[in-house]
């Protein structure tokens, strides 16, 4: 038998493998998605999408990261680990509402006796209505802020992303609070991915039996 047949024999024999399929979720590129995550210590935030309202809300997000004093806000976008980038809007609008109250009451009695010849006849009848409808508007001015943005790499990556919306804090604007948060949950996210922190599932581990 020649070398051929060989070769033809033994992968006849031999069941070939079965191809990794390519949208199963690899743990090890989530891991590294992680590790990169934590490298993060200079972030530039882009031009983001959404017109005048964004670029106000892109320096509060600025003022806010840097107030975090986790990560170093930098204008030059060649220095930085990673770029935020995404959209937000801002907008004050009135919220109208309308109402109708009515009240109506209708009554009516009536009475007669009637004979012929030299007898009279008399008739009274008392009717009564009453209406009274009233319509109530009301106004209230209101000030909605939403926002999502990504934590982007030099190749590509996302590295983190998250939406906030706000309708104002006790304190702050409704931008000013939804940059609030997107600052505080990306500090929280670094800081668990620095750590190496794993959410907490709620499960309590059993103590290792005795040998």
């Amino acid at each position: 038998m020649n070398m051929h047949w060989l070769l033809l024999a033994v992968m006849l024999i031999v069941p070939a493998k079965e191809a990794p399929k390519d949208d199963a979720p690899d743990p090890e590129d989530a891991d590294d998605i992680t590790l990169q995550l934590a490298k993060v210590r200079r972030i530039y935030v882009d031009i983001l999408t959404g017109g005048d309202p964004a670029l106000q809300f892109r320096d509060l997000l600025m003022t806010s990261l840097q107030n975090s004093k986790v990560f170093i806000i930098t204008e030059d976008e060649d220095r930085a680990d990673a770029v935020l980038k995404g959209a937000a809007d801002d907008q004050v609008f009135t919220d109208a509402h309308s109402s109708s109250d009515g009240i109506n009451a209708h009554a009516q009695l009536g009475g007669g006796t009637g004979a012929t010849g030299r007898t009279s006849s008399n008739s009274h009848y008392m009717g009564m209505s009453v209406g009274d409808n009233e319509s109530h508007k009301s106004e209230e001015r209101k000030h909605e802020a939403i926002a999502t943005i990504r934590l982007v790499n030099k190749d590509g990556d996302v590295l983190w992303s998250a939406t906030a919306e706000s309708f104002g804090g006790k304190f702050l604007g409704a931008s000013a609070d939804v940059a609030s948060k997107l600052a505080k949950r990306l500090a929280t996210d670094y800081k668990a991915a620095k750590t190496g922190a794993q959410p907490d599932t709620g499960k309590t581990q059993a103590p290792a039996e005795k040998p």
